[in-house]
């Protein structure tokens, strides 16, 4: 749930003021809403982190970045993938950061799992740092995309991968929803091509757009090539 701290919901509700306040605590959970809504998105998109993460190969040595990590799940997803790396989560809501380093309290102890608020914009990592990053649920908030792929692009490694999951895009089964969505928030829904257009306009290469389409589900996923390094780590 990463995004930019001047960045706002718009005074337009999809469905009443109730609703307005829950996709604002979905871009930027706050308080027991935000709690709660953290506690949810945890265990509805366990699945779909799941299949995301499939997609892409991950070693036992990894240093991984999740942005915009939420309550945490996938931090511990990761971690679990890479047992012998690290595994750093992002997020520019500090409900999200207390809630995320919670729920992976004994690998944070461990120095396993490094959770600390910041925004995809102005990542706080050196070049040329991550074996992977990863993105659930969350690109679509983000303030500026292309700003945010460049950013990530910047701390991989070179031969490393960036994979982003989500549910709502255009074209997908979830289509209505994400129309609504895209006319009255500031969510950016994209198709399949835009998505693909991110990936390469940043520096990418080798990218693949994965679709579930009895699910609705989409991931992206680039490497950053092995010539497109940005400087020393």
């Amino acid at each position: 749930m990463d995004g930019h701290t001047q960045r706002t919901m718009p005074t337009i509700a999809l469905a009443g003021g109730r609703k307005q306040r829950s996709l604002s605590q979905c871009q930027r959970p706050a308080g027991w809403r935000g709690r709660l809504v953290l506690w949810s998105m945890n265990r509805r998109h366990s699945r779909v982190t799941d299949w995301g993460l499939g997609q892409v190969a991950i070693r036992d040595g990894d240093t991984i970045l999740d942005v915009g990590c939420g309550g945490g799940r996938t931090v511990a997803k990761l971690a679990l993938a890479a047992p012998k790396g690290r595994v750093h989560g992002i997020d520019y809501s500090p409900e999200s950061v207390a809630v995320a380093r919670r729920t992976n309290r004994e690998l944070v102890e461990q120095g396993l799992v490094v959770i600390q608020e910041a925004s995809v914009l102005d990542l706080p990592f050196p070049n040329d740092h991550f074996d992977l990053v990863t993105a659930v649920e969350t690109h679509f908030w983000w303030q500026d995309l292309g700003a945010g792929m460049k950013e990530v692009f910047r701390v991989l490694k070179p031969g490393g991968w960036l994979a982003i999951v989500a549910e709502f895009y255009k074209g997908g089964r979830h289509l209505k929803y994400a129309d609504r969505l895209a006319r009255f928030t500031t969510m950016a829904i994209l198709d399949v091509g835009e998505h693909e257009a991110l990936f390469t306009q940043a520096g990418f290469g080798d990218v693949r757009m994965i679709e579930d389409a009895a699910r609705g589900w989409l991931c992206g996923v680039g490497t950053k090539p092995a010539g497109g390094r940005t400087g020393e780590s």
